[in-house]
């Protein structure tokens, strides 16, 4: 039987961080350094709390020391990023197929990185409130799709081999229905919510979040819900934003929104994101995945900063 962990969090802001500035990516191996992210927390030190991680690599490794050696007063969601186990005809923008080998292959690669994740939850026990075994890679859509039953083989493995709590990060939908045999191994439920993405208009924004949000909390009513991802983009080539739904008011109105409401509700939200990432997405200025930041990659802030 699953033993399950008390929920890590006392209420306070939260927000997700990649470093990443120009030149550097996930991809190449190319990682901020020491001292740019050491900048990068000094930005953020006054407004959050809780940084959430996506995986558990150098540029991590390089976080949790600086937050070390730095007395940085935050608390880590640590993740390991997960990468296809499967072939996902839905996924509208990868149509190349994987051989098996390769999606052979991946399996040992995200064993890995599960197995990392535990060392380095051990390792910073006082910095690491929690752990997510994956990124939205249950989705009908994902370019990375795993099987449930790998996701729960996954939960276990860090739940037999480090303290904290364990989650799994994923958008509200799968929840409803396709994650059900995961909750029970899990110590709290992760969600995203992106109303911009579903083609809703910053007036039902903050209210199409609350109703994602109360969708998953009243199906599973003894198990803790947290937002892992929340957000408003400010620009977009116009492919699944409309260029008209996206600016840094609107980004200004929807944090504004959501933080009212979950400070108010003493809900868990990890705003998505920190700073602009000009590596993701196409190579179209107006990639809606590079403008998600509060700040923009050289480090200005965009309206919202000043308003927090």
């Amino acid at each position: 039987m699953t033993k399950h962990i008390p929920m890590p969090f006392e209420h306070a802001q939260a927000i997700c961080y990649s470093g990443y500035r120009d030149g550097q990516s996930p991809e190449t191996g190319a990682f901020p350094t020491y001292d740019e992210i050491h900048s990068d927390l000094l930005l953020l030190q006054n407004d959050w709390k809780y940084l959430r991680l996506y995986d558990c690599d150098k540029h991590a490794e390089i976080v949790l020391e600086v937050i070390s050696n730095e007395q940085f007063d935050f608390k880590v969601m640590l993740g390991a990023y997960i990468i296809a186990e499967v072939n996902n005809p839905n996924c509208p923008w990868e149509t190349t197929e994987l051989p098996n080998n390769e999606l052979v292959k991946n399996k040992g690669l995200n064993e890995k990185r599960i197995k990392r994740l535990i060392a380095l939850a051990n390792q910073y026990p006082d910095i690491i409130n929690s752990l997510s075994v994956g990124n939205e890679a249950t989705v009908d859509w994902t370019d990375h799709l795993v099987p449930v039953n790998s996701v729960i083989a996954y939960a276990r493995m860090v739940k037999d081999g480090a303290n904290q709590p364990v989650t799994f990060c994923e958008n509200y939908v799968p929840w409803l229905d396709k994650l059900e045999p995961l909750v029970q191994e899990i110590d709290f439920i992760s969600i995203h919510s992106y109303p911009v993405w579903e083609y809703k208009s910053i007036e039902e924004g903050i209210q199409v979040t609350k109703q994602n949000y109360e969708a998953v909390s009243r199906k599973y009513p003894n198990t803790p819900v947290v937002i892992t991802e929340a957000g408003w983009a400010t620009q977009s080539n116009g492919r699944g934003i409309e260029p008209s739904n996206v600016n840094e008011s609107l980004q200004k109105r929807y944090i504004s929104d959501l933080l009212n409401w979950t400070n108010d509700a003493q809900i868990i939200a990890f705003v998505f994101e920190a700073f602009d990432e000009n590596w993701k997405g196409s190579d179209e200025p107006g990639e809606p995945e590079k403008h998600w930041g509060l700040y923009r990659v050289d480090r200005t802030p965009k309206l919202v900063v000043g308003h927090l």
